[in-house]
């Protein structure tokens, strides 16, 4: 099999930088399978081992520094036919750590080989996560305040089923790769390897002192028998194909006229408990009824029962881009904690802008027209205030219409609280 390698973009590495030896071995390893570049895709992130995939002819992927494994992962999960391996330094590894935890966990067919160099060798060899303690760096006596990572170790008890530790000098290396690439599920290579251009300035390591540093630690050879378990990709299918089948979205076809032409925007002030975001969802169905683009945007306490509960509503003849509300035409003001939460939405307000007051809510001063209604003297519960306050939108012909509402609580209710929505409606003077 021919070389994969770039000979347009030959490796630009420092003279005896490990690197360059894993660029020749992983594409003997390549060649020693039989893969051709379209069989692969190269996921890398920044540093050193980042330019990996410039130094390829394959599929590549380059992205922010520690997140390779997550775009790893979307890849092999719409590509699985695809031979996804991640190159990754000791620095990115840190940085992304609980991305490693998830691969781990996750065990999708994944190679990754962490090239492991103890410094961020790109940026000024400050200390990184796996860097000993008692090594000068860049970044002072820092490294000395910290306990050096075992990424072998830490892959093995986050459930990763092959972990293999080893260095990147030795002879039968490109095999070891073909192994761990050739494994079905996660596969991590521990790769301990010399940065000339920053690490042995100032500290002595040979290929000879990494070998018997990693004599010394608890070997990891490879498979991880307590940990072996179905390919997550494989698995999953597996299970996602007995699942029922969801049945398609409803489509609701346009068949009214809003009442007003162009966007409209609504912001409900309310409370938990006055069913803030079921009025919200309503009122985005009216729309879709009259044909309109609709956005619902929702703010609430991470509380159930306490605190203001506010939603944003957009309704537009065109596409909407931006979802922000800066100055809204309407505002459905129902409960004192939401309009506290957004008073400065008040003073943005302009003569144009319609503000439907509820009884015993107290408003800042603003331009905007005020209708108000006591729905407490109507002998409605405050439960049905929000929907209450869309069939006054509804009888003004204010955004929406009584057809459009009508036909939203139909598309969203039924049986009898889809009755007590239509008695509710009626009350109030529409039909």
């Amino acid at each position: 099999m021919d070389s994969l390698l770039n000979s347009a973009r030959p490796p630009v590495l420092c003279p005896g930088c490990a690197h360059e030896r894993m660029t020749h071995t992983l594409d003997q390893a390549f060649r020693n399978m039989g893969l051709a570049g379209h069989q692969i895709v190269l996921v890398s992130d920044i540093g050193c081992s980042g330019l990996f995939d410039t130094f390829f002819h394959t599929h590549a992927m380059h992205g922010l520094h520690g997140r390779a494994l997550t775009y790893a992962a979307g890849l092999k999960m719409a590509r699985p036919e695809l031979n996804v391996i991640v190159t990754m330094g000791d620095g990115g590894q840190g940085i992304g750590g609980a991305h490693l935890l998830a691969a781990c966990r996750r065990n999708l067919n994944v190679t990754l080989l962490v090239l492991n160099n103890f410094n961020f060798g790109m940026t000024g060899g400050q200390y990184s996560a796996t860097t000993p303690p008692e090594a000068q760096l860049g970044s002072g006596f820092l490294s000395a305040l910290e306990r050096p990572l075992d990424i072998g170790e830490v892959a093995r008890c986050a459930g990763a089923p092959y972990v293999r530790r080893c260095s990147g000098y030795q002879k039968e290396l490109a095999s070891l790769i073909q192994e761990a690439i050739e494994y079905e599920g996660f596969a991590l290579m521990d790769i301990w390897g010399i940065c000339p251009g920053r690490y042995t300035k100032k500290n002595r390591l040979t290929p000879r002192m990494i070998d018997e540093a990693l004599a010394q630690r608890p070997p990891l050879d490879g498979v991880v028998p307590e940990n072996e378990r179905p390919e997550y990709g494989q698995h999953y299918r597996r299970l996602a194909a007995g699942q029922k089948k969801v049945s398609a979205p409803a489509v609701i076809e346009p068949r009214f006229n809003a009442p007003q032409k162009g966007r409209q925007e609504v912001v409900i002030l309310g409370s938990a408990g006055q069913r803030i975001i079921t009025a919200g969802e309503l009122l985005c169905i009216a729309g879709l009824t009259a044909g309109m683009h609709t956005t619902q945007k929702n703010e609430y306490n991470i509380t159930v029962l306490r605190g203001p509960s506010i939603s944003e509503l957009i309704l537009s003849p065109r596409e909407i881009d931006f979802t922000g509300i800066e100055k809204p035409n309407v505002v459905l003001a129902l409960d004192q904690d939401g309009v506290d939460r957004r008073r400065d939405l008040f003073e943005r307000l302009t003569k144009k802008s319609f503000i439907l007051q509820i009884g015993g809510v107290s408003l800042p001063d603003s331009k905007a027209r005020i209708h108000q209604i006591d729905f407490k003297a109507k002998g409605i519960r405050r439960t049905d205030w929000a929907l209450a306050s869309l069939a006054i939108l509804a009888d003004l012909n204010c955004v929406i219409s009584v057809d459009m509402l009508i036909s939203a609580l139909k598309l969203k209710f039924k049986g009898d609280t889809r009755q007590q929505a239509f008695a509710l409606v009626r009350q109030l003077g529409t039909h």
